[in-house]
Formats: C-alpha cells, sequence, structure tokens
C-alpha cells in the first residue's frame, strides 16, 4: 500500500479574489466569498521529487473567507472551513484482487485561519503591507478506524507575510500586480516553511471579468523532528515542498457580486500530490 501526505495548499490564499495582496479593506468595507475547494490523486510526488502511485485520496472543503476594514490600514482576515470531508478509497490487492484495507471518510469542520493585515507604507499605486496569520487547529488531526485520515494538522502555527503590490492602467484595462513572502513557524515538531508567491490580474469587459494568474511555492527549512509519516493518509505533512501554478476567473454578475472558478497545479514538488485541485465560488463585497 502506498498512500501520500501531501500539503495543504495556503487555503487561504487560493481563496482570495479581489481581495488581499498588499491592499488593505477600506475603512468599514468588506469582502467575503462562499468557496468550495476539492483535490482527488492516485498520484504523488515523492520525497526526491518523483511521481509514484497511491491509493486515491481526496479531500473536500466548503468555507467562508472574509475580510474587513477596522480603518484604512488595518483589516483583519478569517477562513473558516466549516465543511471538510476526507476520505480515501478501497486499498485492493493487485495479485488477487482482494481488498487488503477497506476505504474510508470522516466529516468535520477544518483548521481555521485568523489574520491581520497592516498597510505600511504606499505611495503612489504602490502598497506594501504586512499580515499576520494565525492558524488555530481546529479540524481532526487522527480519523478514521485507522487513525490515519485528517481534516487539520493538530498544530498551531503564526504565518509572518509581507505583500508588495501596485495597479496599472495599460490603454483602456485595468491591471495589478503582487508579489509575496513569508515565513511559517509550525509547532509539534513540524519543520517551518519559506513561502512565496507572484501574482497577477487584468480585467475584461469594462472590469466585468478578472482573469487571475498566480505562481507561488512553499520551502521546508527541515528544522523540525516529526518523523515522516511515509503510510499516512492526511494533506497536511511536515518537510512538503512545491511551486504551484494557479489561474483563476472572477465573473461579476452585479457591481458588489459575482462568482469564481479556477485550479491549482503543482509543477513540482516533494510529498504533495500530482492531480490539480479545483475551486469555485461566490463572492460579495459591501
Amino acid at each position: 500500500m502506498k498512500n501520500i501526505i501531501p500539503i495543504f495548499l495556503l487555503l487561504f490564499i487560493s481563496t482570495q479574489v479581489f481581495a488581499g495582496g498588499g491592499w488593505p479593506q477600506p475603512k468599514g468595507k468588506s469582502y467575503f466569498k462562499l468557496g468550495q475547494w476539492w483535490v482527488i490523486s492516485d498520484e504523488h510526488f515523492t520525497d526526491n521529487g518523483g511521481i509514484d502511485p497511491n491509493v486515491t485520496n481526496g479531500i473536500f472543503n466548503t468555507s467562508i473567507y472574509g475580510e474587513y476594514g477596522f480603518t484604512d490600514r488595518l483589516t483583519g482576515i478569517l477562513y473558516f472551513p466549516f465543511f471538510s470531508r476526507a476520505l480515501y478509497n478501497n486499498t485492493v490487492s493487485s495479485t488477487t484482487g482482494e481488498i487488503i484495507l477497506p476505504g474510508e471518510a470522516i466529516n468535520s469542520i477544518g483548521d481555521t485561519d485568523f489574520g491581520l493585515k497592516y498597510n505600511f507604507w504606499r505611495k503612489g499605486s504602490l502598497v506594501v503591507s504586512a499580515t499576520l496569520t494565525l492558524g488555530i487547529p481546529l479540524g481532526e488531526d487522527r480519523g478514521g478506524d485507522a487513525g490515519i485520515l485528517q481534516t487539520g494538522d493538530g498544530e498551531f502555527n503564526q504565518l509572518l507575510q509581507v505583500d508588495a503590490g501596485t495597479s496599472l492602467t495599460i490603454g483602456k484595462t485595468n491591471t495589478y500586480f503582487n508579489a509575496y513572502a513569508g515565513y511559517n513557524n509550525r509547532t509539534k515538531g513540524f519543520s517551518d516553511e519559506f513561502r512565496f508567491g507572484l501574482e497577477g490580474g487584468v480585467n475584461l469587459f469594462n472590469d466585468q471579468l478578472t482573469a487571475i494568474f498566480r505562481l507561488y511555492g512553499s520551502q521546508s527549512l527541515h528544522n523540525g523532528n516529526l518523523e515522516e509519516l511515509i503510510t499516512s493518509t492526511t494533506i497536511f505533512a511536515n518537510n512538503s515542498e512545491h511551486l504551484t501554478f494557479s489561474p483563476e476567473i472572477a465573473y461579476r454578475i452585479k457591481d458588489n457580486w459575482g462568482v469564481t472558478a479556477g485550479f491549482a497545479k503543482a509543477l513540482s514538488g516533494e510529498l504533495i500530490f500530482v492531480d490539480p485541485a479545483f475551486s469555485v465560488g461566490i463572492f460579495a463585497q459591501f
């Protein structure tokens, strides 16, 4: 049996559309998104970057993401996966066809992120902000009869991130660009992580449609002492690494609400699913 420990692709980054980046929400303004994210995969990148098969694993997260401007510079952030389902299929013998390990699934809430973003510098269209995100371990870290299903990793982490963004008008087209770097301090023996990313977006059809392109990754510092649970079925890994490409589109149905759809595909990685993750959502601005 070959199962996998992939990393969860930074939920709160992958759920942002028209929000996040270096821009805080204006005072009294807010952004909310009801989103569905999922991944199902039967292959994974190994700890040396190769590709191996695994028993089909999957996770589905239904979440609320929100931002609220306490002041013009300080924004509160919440990511709450109020329903999370993790599963794996039957493990079947390749020689006899018998079921070696029956498949299982668990349902619970997921690990939740609380954050504060502060815009400490702006000049013209350039903004630079810092965000402190606290990862609260509300999910299940040892679910199922075998104790190998997870909707959370059981550890409290702190991510400090700096974003720099700018907006440009090219002809009659509005665009934006953002870059970030962050340090994720993990506890309970998990290795810390360096996180980084680039993002660009372009508004089309009188700003009704926005196309977004992201390239982001995570690099482990390999400074933890948690053993690699290679035979476990979980989506929260120690010493996982990846470089991921993630396009997304957002369509405004009305001035203050619309829909989104996108996917995220790891271009390379270690201990991470090969198959892409998908997301859809409904967003609103007030």
